[in-house]
Protein backbone atom coordinates (compact mmCIF):
# COMPACT_ATOMS: atom_id res chain seq x y z
CA UNK A 1 0.00 0.00 0.00
CA UNK A 2 0.88 3.65 -0.30
CA UNK A 3 0.51 5.25 3.13
CA UNK A 4 0.96 8.79 4.42
CA UNK A 5 1.36 9.17 8.18
CA UNK A 6 0.53 12.69 9.35
CA UNK A 7 1.43 13.85 12.85
CA UNK A 8 4.39 14.46 15.18
CA UNK A 9 7.76 13.08 14.07
CA UNK A 10 11.39 14.18 14.15
CA UNK A 11 12.48 16.84 14.99
CA UNK A 12 9.50 17.03 17.35
CA UNK A 13 10.12 15.37 20.68
CA UNK A 14 8.14 13.08 22.93
CA UNK A 15 6.05 9.94 22.91
CA UNK A 16 3.71 10.93 20.08
CA UNK A 17 6.62 11.31 17.68
CA UNK A 18 7.99 7.94 18.79
CA UNK A 19 4.62 6.31 18.10
CA UNK A 20 4.31 7.71 14.58
CA UNK A 21 7.87 6.80 13.67
CA UNK A 22 7.49 3.26 15.03
CA UNK A 23 4.33 2.66 13.02
CA UNK A 24 6.02 4.01 9.91
CA UNK A 25 8.80 1.45 10.38
CA UNK A 26 6.33 -1.42 10.87
CA UNK A 27 4.44 -0.58 7.68
CA UNK A 28 7.71 -0.12 5.77
CA UNK A 29 8.97 -3.53 6.90
CA UNK A 30 5.75 -5.02 5.53
CA UNK A 31 6.61 -3.66 2.10
CA UNK A 32 4.35 -0.60 2.13
CA UNK A 33 5.46 2.73 0.66
CA UNK A 34 5.38 5.10 3.64
CA UNK A 35 5.92 8.84 3.90
CA UNK A 36 5.61 10.85 7.11
CA UNK A 37 4.24 14.40 6.98
CA UNK A 38 5.12 16.33 10.11
CA UNK A 39 5.03 19.96 11.16
CA UNK A 40 6.85 23.12 10.28
CA UNK A 41 4.79 24.64 13.11
CA UNK A 42 3.13 22.34 15.65
CA UNK A 43 2.11 24.89 18.30
CA UNK A 44 2.72 28.64 18.27
CA UNK A 45 5.34 29.35 20.92
CA UNK A 46 2.91 31.36 23.05
CA UNK A 47 0.62 28.32 23.33
CA UNK A 48 3.39 25.84 24.16
CA UNK A 49 3.99 25.53 27.91
CA UNK A 50 7.34 23.74 27.70
CA UNK A 51 10.83 25.01 26.97
CA UNK A 52 11.35 23.42 23.55
CA UNK A 53 9.20 21.51 21.07
CA UNK A 54 12.08 19.95 19.14
CA UNK A 55 15.31 18.00 19.54
CA UNK A 56 18.72 18.64 18.01
CA UNK A 57 19.48 15.03 17.07
CA UNK A 58 19.81 14.11 13.37
CA UNK A 59 16.72 12.73 11.63
CA UNK A 60 16.30 8.94 11.41
CA UNK A 61 17.92 7.76 8.20
CA UNK A 62 15.41 4.96 7.63
CA UNK A 63 12.30 7.17 7.40
CA UNK A 64 10.97 9.56 4.76
CA UNK A 65 9.97 12.48 7.02
CA UNK A 66 8.79 15.69 5.35
CA UNK A 67 8.20 18.90 7.30
CA UNK A 68 5.18 20.31 5.48
CA UNK A 69 2.29 21.06 7.86
CA UNK A 70 1.69 24.40 9.57
CA UNK A 71 -1.14 23.93 12.06
CA UNK A 72 -2.02 27.64 12.23
CA UNK A 73 -1.92 28.61 8.54
CA UNK A 74 -5.14 27.80 6.61
CA UNK A 75 -3.43 28.40 3.26
CA UNK A 76 -0.93 25.70 4.18
CA UNK A 77 -3.75 23.28 5.05
CA UNK A 78 -5.19 23.77 1.55
CA UNK A 79 -1.80 23.24 -0.12
CA UNK A 80 -1.12 20.05 1.85
CA UNK A 81 -4.64 18.72 1.26
CA UNK A 82 -4.40 19.31 -2.49
CA UNK A 83 -0.94 17.73 -2.57
CA UNK A 84 -2.23 14.59 -0.89
CA UNK A 85 -5.22 14.51 -3.22
CA UNK A 86 -2.77 14.42 -6.15
CA UNK A 87 -0.42 11.90 -4.53
CA UNK A 88 -3.44 9.66 -3.77
CA UNK A 89 -2.13 7.43 -0.97
CA UNK A 90 -4.35 4.46 -0.14
CA UNK A 91 -4.84 5.97 3.28
CA UNK A 92 -3.66 8.87 5.41
CA UNK A 93 -3.06 7.94 9.04
CA UNK A 94 -3.66 10.85 11.41
CA UNK A 95 -2.67 10.91 15.06
CA UNK A 96 -5.31 12.86 17.02
CA UNK A 97 -4.85 13.90 20.64
CA UNK A 98 -6.17 17.46 20.96
CA UNK A 99 -8.96 19.55 19.38
CA UNK A 100 -6.36 22.22 18.61
CA UNK A 101 -5.33 20.08 15.61
CA UNK A 102 -8.89 19.70 14.29
CA UNK A 103 -9.15 22.68 11.88
CA UNK A 104 -5.83 21.78 10.25
CA UNK A 105 -6.38 18.03 10.15
CA UNK A 106 -10.03 18.28 9.13
CA UNK A 107 -9.28 20.56 6.19
CA UNK A 108 -6.43 18.38 4.93
CA UNK A 109 -8.55 15.24 5.28
CA UNK A 110 -11.55 16.68 3.46
CA UNK A 111 -9.49 17.89 0.53
CA UNK A 112 -7.37 14.74 0.21
CA UNK A 113 -10.24 12.26 0.18
CA UNK A 114 -12.02 14.08 -2.65
CA UNK A 115 -9.88 12.12 -5.10
CA UNK A 116 -12.29 9.21 -4.59
CA UNK A 117 -9.47 6.87 -3.62
CA UNK A 118 -7.75 8.00 -0.42
CA UNK A 119 -9.22 6.94 2.92
CA UNK A 120 -8.67 8.82 6.17
CA UNK A 121 -7.76 6.64 9.17
CA UNK A 122 -7.18 7.96 12.68
CA UNK A 123 -5.36 6.50 15.63
CA UNK A 124 -7.04 8.46 18.38
CA UNK A 125 -5.71 9.12 21.86
CA UNK A 126 -8.44 11.36 23.24
CA UNK A 127 -11.78 12.73 22.11
CA UNK A 128 -12.60 15.02 25.01
CA UNK A 129 -9.41 16.70 26.27
CA UNK A 130 -8.34 16.66 29.90
CA UNK A 131 -8.49 20.46 30.06
CA UNK A 132 -11.77 21.60 28.51
CA UNK A 133 -12.43 24.66 26.33
CA UNK A 134 -15.53 26.01 24.63
CA UNK A 135 -14.09 25.19 21.19
CA UNK A 136 -13.65 21.47 21.89
CA UNK A 137 -16.94 20.12 20.59
CA UNK A 138 -17.18 22.08 17.31
CA UNK A 139 -13.51 21.42 16.58
CA UNK A 140 -13.89 17.70 17.32
CA UNK A 141 -16.97 17.54 15.13
CA UNK A 142 -15.13 19.14 12.21
CA UNK A 143 -12.25 16.65 12.21
CA UNK A 144 -13.90 13.45 13.44
CA UNK A 145 -16.62 13.62 10.77
CA UNK A 146 -13.94 13.75 8.07
CA UNK A 147 -12.50 10.38 9.15
CA UNK A 148 -13.39 7.06 7.49
CA UNK A 149 -12.24 4.78 10.33
CA UNK A 150 -10.63 4.81 13.76
CA UNK A 151 -8.43 2.73 16.02
CA UNK A 152 -8.95 3.65 19.69
CA UNK A 153 -7.01 2.61 22.79
CA UNK A 154 -9.59 2.65 25.58
CA UNK A 155 -13.32 2.02 25.93
CA UNK A 156 -13.81 5.53 27.29
CA UNK A 157 -12.57 6.94 23.98
CA UNK A 158 -14.89 4.66 22.04
CA UNK A 159 -17.87 5.90 24.06
CA UNK A 160 -16.95 9.53 23.47
CA UNK A 161 -16.31 8.90 19.79
CA UNK A 162 -19.86 7.67 19.27
CA UNK A 163 -21.15 11.13 20.19
CA UNK A 164 -19.61 12.42 16.95
CA UNK A 165 -19.52 9.68 14.34
CA UNK A 166 -20.62 6.15 13.48
CA UNK A 167 -17.55 5.42 11.34
CA UNK A 168 -15.94 1.97 11.84
CA UNK A 169 -13.74 1.78 14.93
CA UNK A 170 -11.57 -1.01 16.33
CA UNK A 171 -9.79 -1.40 19.67
CA UNK A 172 -6.06 -1.91 20.06
CA UNK A 173 -4.29 -1.17 23.36
CA UNK A 174 -1.46 1.33 23.49
CA UNK A 175 1.64 -0.56 22.34
CA UNK A 176 4.66 -0.94 24.57
CA UNK A 177 7.44 1.60 24.12
CA UNK A 178 10.58 -0.29 23.13
CA UNK A 179 12.69 2.60 21.85
CA UNK A 180 14.27 3.59 25.17
CA UNK A 181 16.77 0.75 25.35
CA UNK A 182 17.27 -1.88 28.03
CA UNK A 183 17.34 -1.50 31.80
CA UNK A 184 20.76 -0.84 33.33
CA UNK A 185 22.23 -1.80 36.69
CA UNK A 186 20.65 0.01 39.60
CA UNK A 187 23.93 1.42 41.00
CA UNK A 188 24.94 2.73 37.57
CA UNK A 189 21.49 4.31 37.12
CA UNK A 190 21.67 5.99 40.53
CA UNK A 191 25.11 7.37 39.69
CA UNK A 192 23.87 8.70 36.35
CA UNK A 193 20.93 10.44 38.07
CA UNK A 194 23.03 11.72 40.96
CA UNK A 195 20.94 10.03 43.65
CA UNK A 196 21.80 7.94 46.70
CA UNK A 197 21.86 4.20 45.89
CA UNK A 198 21.20 3.30 49.54
CA UNK A 199 17.63 4.69 49.31
CA UNK A 200 14.68 3.11 47.53
CA UNK A 201 12.66 5.04 44.98
CA UNK A 202 9.26 5.27 43.37
CA UNK A 203 8.67 7.32 40.26
CA UNK A 204 6.25 9.93 38.97
CA UNK A 205 7.22 10.36 35.33
CA UNK A 206 6.20 12.60 32.45
CA UNK A 207 4.97 16.08 31.71
CA UNK A 208 3.42 17.63 34.80
CA UNK A 209 -0.19 18.67 34.17
CA UNK A 210 -2.86 19.27 36.78
CA UNK A 211 -4.98 16.29 35.69
CA UNK A 212 -2.11 13.91 36.45
CA UNK A 213 -2.61 14.30 40.19
CA UNK A 214 0.90 15.07 41.39
CA UNK A 215 -0.68 17.01 44.27
CA UNK A 216 -2.50 13.84 45.33
CA UNK A 217 0.76 11.89 45.29
CA UNK A 218 2.67 14.50 47.29
CA UNK A 219 -0.10 14.53 49.89
CA UNK A 220 0.05 10.72 49.98
CA UNK A 221 3.81 10.84 50.53
CA UNK A 222 3.28 12.74 53.77
CA UNK A 223 1.44 9.67 55.08
CA UNK A 224 4.23 7.20 54.26
CA UNK A 225 6.31 6.30 57.28
CA UNK A 226 9.31 4.73 55.56
CA UNK A 227 11.76 7.65 55.36
CA UNK A 228 14.17 5.63 53.21
CA UNK A 229 11.55 5.35 50.47
CA UNK A 230 11.80 8.42 48.26
CA UNK A 231 9.77 9.80 45.38
CA UNK A 232 11.39 10.86 42.13
CA UNK A 233 9.37 13.46 40.19
CA UNK A 234 10.83 13.55 36.68
CA UNK A 235 9.25 15.76 34.05
CA UNK A 236 8.77 19.27 32.77
CA UNK A 237 6.12 21.49 34.33
CA UNK A 238 3.26 22.21 31.93
CA UNK A 239 1.18 23.36 34.90
CA UNK A 240 1.98 26.14 37.36
CA UNK A 241 5.22 25.24 39.13
CA UNK A 242 4.29 27.48 42.05
CA UNK A 243 1.29 25.27 42.84
CA UNK A 244 3.47 22.25 43.56
CA UNK A 245 6.69 23.64 45.01
CA UNK A 246 5.37 24.24 48.57
CA UNK A 247 4.21 20.60 48.69
CA UNK A 248 7.57 19.39 47.39
CA UNK A 249 9.62 21.60 49.69
CA UNK A 250 7.60 20.48 52.73
CA UNK A 251 8.75 16.90 52.08
CA UNK A 252 12.43 17.88 52.03
CA UNK A 253 14.83 15.19 50.82
CA UNK A 254 12.01 12.65 50.55
CA UNK A 255 11.30 14.02 47.06
CA UNK A 256 13.89 14.14 44.28
CA UNK A 257 12.77 16.72 41.70
CA UNK A 258 14.13 16.60 38.17
CA UNK A 259 11.90 19.23 36.60
CA UNK A 260 12.96 18.99 32.99
CA UNK A 261 12.00 17.12 29.86
CA UNK A 262 13.63 13.69 30.01
CA UNK A 263 15.47 12.90 26.77
CA UNK A 264 14.90 9.46 25.24
CA UNK A 265 18.41 8.29 26.09
CA UNK A 266 17.88 9.04 29.81
CA UNK A 267 14.50 7.35 30.28
CA UNK A 268 16.05 3.94 31.07
CA UNK A 269 17.91 5.32 34.09
CA UNK A 270 14.74 6.48 35.84
CA UNK A 271 12.92 3.21 35.27
CA UNK A 272 15.99 1.20 36.30
CA UNK A 273 16.03 2.73 39.81
CA UNK A 274 12.26 2.68 40.45
CA UNK A 275 10.57 -0.03 42.53
CA UNK A 276 7.25 1.15 41.12
CA UNK A 277 5.75 3.87 38.92
CA UNK A 278 2.79 5.84 40.28
CA UNK A 279 0.11 7.43 38.08
CA UNK A 280 -2.36 9.14 40.47
CA UNK A 281 -4.31 10.68 37.57
CA UNK A 282 -7.57 12.53 38.18
CA UNK A 283 -8.70 11.80 34.60
CA UNK A 284 -7.26 9.68 31.81
CA UNK A 285 -7.95 7.72 28.67
CA UNK A 286 -4.70 5.78 28.57
CA UNK A 287 -1.08 6.68 29.30
CA UNK A 288 2.17 6.09 27.50
CA UNK A 289 3.91 5.96 30.88
CA UNK A 290 2.33 2.58 31.64
CA UNK A 291 3.78 1.24 28.39
CA UNK A 292 7.26 2.45 29.30
CA UNK A 293 6.86 0.72 32.67
CA UNK A 294 5.87 -2.51 30.93
CA UNK A 295 8.97 -2.28 28.77
CA UNK A 296 11.21 -2.03 31.84
CA UNK A 297 9.12 -4.49 33.90
CA UNK A 298 8.33 -1.97 36.63
CA UNK A 299 5.15 -2.52 38.71
CA UNK A 300 2.57 0.28 38.78
CA UNK A 301 0.05 2.02 40.98
CA UNK A 302 -2.61 3.75 38.87
CA UNK A 303 -5.88 5.56 39.46
CA UNK A 304 -9.19 3.94 38.63
CA UNK A 305 -10.00 6.49 35.94
CA UNK A 306 -10.46 6.23 32.19
CA UNK A 307 -8.80 3.23 30.62
CA UNK A 308 -5.93 2.78 33.08
CA UNK A 309 -7.51 -0.25 34.76
CA UNK A 310 -7.82 -1.91 31.32
CA UNK A 311 -4.05 -1.65 30.92
CA UNK A 312 -2.95 -2.36 34.52
CA UNK A 313 -4.95 -5.30 35.93
CA UNK A 314 -5.39 -4.87 39.68
CA UNK A 315 -3.25 -7.09 41.93
CA UNK A 316 -1.55 -8.64 38.90
CA UNK A 317 1.05 -6.10 37.75
CA UNK A 318 0.26 -3.44 40.36
CA UNK A 319 -2.69 -1.82 42.08
CA UNK A 320 -5.66 0.20 40.82
CA UNK A 321 -6.86 2.70 43.42
CA UNK A 322 -9.11 5.71 43.74
CA UNK A 323 -7.40 9.07 43.05
CA UNK A 324 -7.14 10.05 46.72
CA UNK A 325 -4.12 10.51 48.97
CA UNK A 326 -5.13 7.84 51.52
CA UNK A 327 -5.73 5.24 48.79
CA UNK A 328 -2.41 5.97 47.07
CA UNK A 329 -0.48 5.86 50.35
CA UNK A 330 -2.11 2.54 51.24
CA UNK A 331 -1.15 1.08 47.85
CA UNK A 332 2.46 2.20 48.29
CA UNK A 333 2.57 0.34 51.60
CA UNK A 334 0.98 -2.81 50.14
CA UNK A 335 3.19 -2.97 47.08
CA UNK A 336 6.31 -3.04 49.26
CA UNK A 337 5.11 -5.96 51.42
CA UNK A 338 4.99 -9.75 51.11
CA UNK A 339 7.02 -10.08 47.91
CA UNK A 340 4.44 -8.17 45.88
CA UNK A 341 7.04 -6.32 43.80
CA UNK A 342 8.68 -9.57 42.69
CA UNK A 343 5.29 -11.15 41.96
CA UNK A 344 4.19 -8.19 39.87
CA UNK A 345 7.46 -8.17 37.91
CA UNK A 346 7.00 -11.83 37.03
CA UNK A 347 3.43 -11.18 35.90
CA UNK A 348 4.51 -8.24 33.75
CA UNK A 349 6.60 -10.66 31.69
CA UNK A 350 3.40 -12.36 30.53
CA UNK A 351 1.07 -9.35 30.47
CA UNK A 352 3.33 -7.24 28.24
CA UNK A 353 2.69 -9.62 25.31
CA UNK A 354 -0.65 -7.84 24.80
CA UNK A 355 0.99 -4.61 23.71
CA UNK A 356 2.36 -5.16 20.24
CA UNK A 357 3.09 -2.59 17.53
CA UNK A 358 2.35 -5.26 14.95
CA UNK A 359 -1.10 -5.71 16.49
CA UNK A 360 -1.74 -1.96 16.29
CA UNK A 361 -0.76 -1.87 12.61
CA UNK A 362 -2.93 -4.95 11.95
CA UNK A 363 -5.95 -3.12 13.39
CA UNK A 364 -5.22 -0.03 11.31
CA UNK A 365 -5.08 -2.15 8.17
CA UNK A 366 -8.24 -3.98 9.21
CA UNK A 367 -10.18 -0.77 9.72
CA UNK A 368 -8.93 0.47 6.34
CA UNK A 369 -10.30 -2.71 4.75
CA UNK A 370 -13.61 -2.06 6.52
CA UNK A 371 -13.83 1.42 4.99
CA UNK A 372 -13.29 -0.04 1.50
CA UNK A 373 -16.00 -2.60 2.12
CA UNK A 374 -18.50 0.14 2.98
CA UNK A 375 -18.15 1.84 -0.41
Amino acid sequence: MKICILGPAHPYRGGLASIMETMARIFSKRGDEVSVYTFTVQYPSFLFPGKSQTVETPPPADLDIRRLVNTVNPFNWIRVGLRLRREAPDFILFKYWTPFMAPCFGTIARLARRNGHTKVICQIDNVEPHEHHIIDRPFNRYFLRSVDGFVYMSEQVRGELRNYTSAPALFSPHPMFENFGEAVGRDAACERLGIDASSRYMLFFGLIRDYKGLDILLEAWRRIEDRNLKLIVAGEFYASREKYMPLIEALGDRVVLHDRFVADEDVKYYFSVADAVILPYKSATQSGVTQVAYNFRVPMIVSNVGGLAEIVPDDKVGYVVEPAADAVADAVGRICRDGNLDRFRRNIGEERKRFSWEEMCDRLTEVYDMTKGSE
